[in-house]
């Protein structure tokens, strides 16, 4: 059975920003770009799952998130590499908020490497992360979706790195997000007749917590890596909520007629 989007032309702006009565998971919620994108989400009333591996970093955004409402947020374990992991976050979200209409494919890993020092292990971790991950998240968010009876929006953070080569010892994160992408037009195909929407958002380098973390891991202060960060044509470097506000386009009824595109968001920098 073919279930068609909604024609929303006769919705006010308003109505088609709200995500009242949603209810959404965000991976990799804890910090960086998955909070400030469940923030967002939140903001526009949404229910809220923060899921995250670590623990205290979810429930703390979470705490942070209910405090401010509209929407309720909840806390969850969620390590995207395991598939009980994964289906036990959507399971939480059904059976806490009552659904799942919005997933967010965030939770991501970057290490650098260079190709002839990084072992097959090493390399499976990125895409086992990075592209799995997104597969797993995607599957389990449908199905559920599916078993509801209505559609949803899947959103899929991929990156620049999805369309072109980028910095030496990147390989396998670069090769993981073009997957991610071919990922995204894909399922997109797959699951539309089930009323769900696929889309990708590809952020260009934007500074959070985690970055700076590789960075001081590849042995890069902080000062020393901003320094070699130039501003795309835009004339600034992005901010986690330059990404947030693309993933909340993708994931209301702005974008109600979009599946299978993946947005760049990168100040015009990719060429």
């Amino acid at each position: 059975m073919q279930i068609s989007v909604p024609e929303v032309s006769s919705k006010s702006l308003a109505e088609l920003v709200s995500l009242a009565g949603r209810r959404a998971v965000v991976t990799g919620a804890g910090q960086g770009l998955g909070r400030a994108v469940a923030e967002r989400l939140a903001e526009a009333g949404a229910d809220v799952l923060v899921a995250d591996i670590h623990d205290e970093l979810a429930t703390a955004a979470a705490q942070e998130l209910g405090a401010r409402g509209p929407g309720r947020a909840l806390a969850a374990h969620l390590d995207v590499t395991d598939p009980d992991s994964v289906v036990a976050a959507a399971d939480l979200a059904v059976r806490e908020l009552g659904g799942i209409d919005i997933w967010v494919n965030n939770a991501g890993i970057f290490p650098s490497v260079p190709a002839l020092e990084m072992s097959a292990k090493a390399f499976d971790e990125v895409f086992a992360v990075n592209t799995r991950g997104v597969f797993l998240g995607s599957r389990e968010a449908a199905r559920r979706m599916s078993d509801a009876g209505h559609g949803g929006v899947i959103v899929n953070v991929v990156s620049t790195a999805g369309f072109r080569g980028t910095a030496p010892g990147l390989a396998a994160y670069v090769g993981s997000k073009h997957a991610a992408r071919g990922l995204t037009r894909q399922l997109a195909l797959e699951f539309a007749p089930l009323g769900i929407r696929v889309l990708g958002i590809a952020p260009t380098f934007v500074p959070t917590e985690g970055n700076m973390a590789a960075a001081a891991a590849a042995g890069v202060d902080a000062d020393s890596f901003m320094s070699v960060m130039q501003p795309g044509p835009l004339g600034r470097l992005g901010v986690p909520d330059d990404i947030a506000r693309v993933v909340l386009f993708c994931a209301s009824d702005l974008s109600a007629f979009m599946t299978g595109s993946t947005l760049l968001a990168d100040a015009g920098e990719t060429s």
